[in-house]
């Protein structure tokens, strides 16, 4: 019975270590074992989405669930070292004839200098391979914590550079029509290249970094996936409504965008579809793109087609990131922008980008600029009953 407590715990210790190497130094998607770790972030992402449903603003929702990726990275750590202890607990139950002594020795071994021995052989092997093993697991971890924060510092540079051009939340047809206003249509291709150098930077950390999902924007109505929401929609309006004069790198940018959010799909086990047809249906109405053309029309953003005529190669390119990113927003709880989807654990409808006042000498100096709020309506419990009269 104890020889197979120490090939059970013998087993533990190397699925443990095996799982640990993959997810700190073999930078790829998730597959294996590793996925272990997926379920302890999505555990204690499930306990903080729970935990926000009791505020009313989406500003201290956030705040709760921006407390998810610092205790995500400590569970993860913690369920390593409990796995470890467990393991090398019955890895020296040959020897102690005892799970609670085995459990003390593993602890001492791992968590302190030197070890306790309740009786029985000294098992140094097995206390110095503990030891060894959770200083490696720890190095491993500081090493790690460098390589996500300069990722989030390369996504939120970009995302927050895009909430003078595209609105908090950002909206596809407000950063068209801001750039007609001001002038700068110019500038969209620049716009669209470092846009499709940043997807290709986020699909491959975030894939290999899953955990870096959960990691929020310091501002609450910013967000890396409703910014790149945006930018594709706007790229897919400009070639659709513009399609000789469009910038070549509108597709570069689009074609990168949903490369983007496929491959984090895929590495969150999600199925989706990699080759949609053009004529797919998508969620986001005519009427929906009609008032944005119209808008676009009031700004007067210069377009070659009509919203009827336009509308099926707009639908033809929202096909292929529609879902993944609706899909995504849901899951993140991101904030609830126009063309964004639904949100499971919001109680509020779509808050759009606030266009800040236009200064200029004898304007009215009493016009100010707030930042969007939105209050979230509390759940009914129940249909109300009407009292027989």
């Amino acid at each position: 019975m104890n020889n197979l407590a120490f090939i059970v715990g013998l087993a533990i210790v190397i699925v443990t270590v095996t799982g640990v190497l993959f997810v700190f130094v073999l930078a790829r998607q998730p597959s294996g074992i590793e996925r272990v770790a997926l379920f302890v972030s999505r555990s204690v992402r499930l306990f903080f989405v729970a935990l926000s449903r009791v505020t009313k603003t989406y500003e201290r929702k956030d705040a709760i669930l921006a407390r998810t990726a610092p205790v995500a990275l400590l569970a993860q750590l913690l369920f390593w070292a409990g796995s470890l202890v467990i393991g090398f607990d019955l890895m020296l139950m040959p020897t102690t004839h005892s799970f609670s002594q085995g459990l003390l020795q593993a602890l001492t071994a791992i968590f302190t200098v030197g070890t306790v021995h309740a009786g029985g052989h000294a098992n140094t092997a097995i206390d110095v391979s503990a030891g060894a093993v959770w200083v490696i697991c720890v190095a491993l971890q500081i090493g790690y914590l460098p390589t996500l924060y300069n990722a989030y510092g390369r996504r939120e540079g970009l995302v927050a550079l895009l909430e003078s051009r595209a609105g908090a939340p950002a909206w596809g047809p407000e950063l068209l029509a801001r750039h007609q206003l001001v002038g700068i249509i110019d500038t969209l291709p620049d716009l669209y290249r470092e846009w499709e150098a940043w997807s290709a930077d986020v699909a491959e950390s975030h894939s290999t970094y899953p955990i870096l999902l959960l990691f929020r924007s310091p501002d609450p109505w910013l967000s890396w996936l409703i910014g790149l929401i945006a930018v594709l929609d706007a790229a897919a309006m400009q070639l659709a409504l513009c399609p000789s004069s469009a910038p070549s790198q509108a597709r570069l940018c689009l074609r990168m965008g949903f490369t983007l959010t496929n491959r984090i799909a895929a590495s969150l086990g999600w199925e989706i579809d990699l080759d949609p047809k053009p004529d797919k249906p998508i969620q986001l109405q005519f009427q929906e793109f009609q008032d944005a053309v119209d808008m676009l029309a009031e700004s007067g953003f210069p377009m070659e087609r009509s919203a009827r005529d336009a509308w099926p190669d707009f639908h033809g390119w929202r096909v292929n990131y529609e879902d993944a990113a609706y899909h995504l927003a849901d899951r993140l709880t991101a904030p609830p922008a126009p063309w964004s989807g639904t949100r499971r654990h919001l109680r509020s409808g779509i808050v759009k980008p606030h266009r800040p006042p236009q200064r200029k000498p004898g304007s009215d100096p009493n016009v100010t600029y707030q930042r969007p709020l939105v209050i979230n309506t509390p759940h009914r419990r129940g249909p109300s009953r009407r009292r027989s009269s």
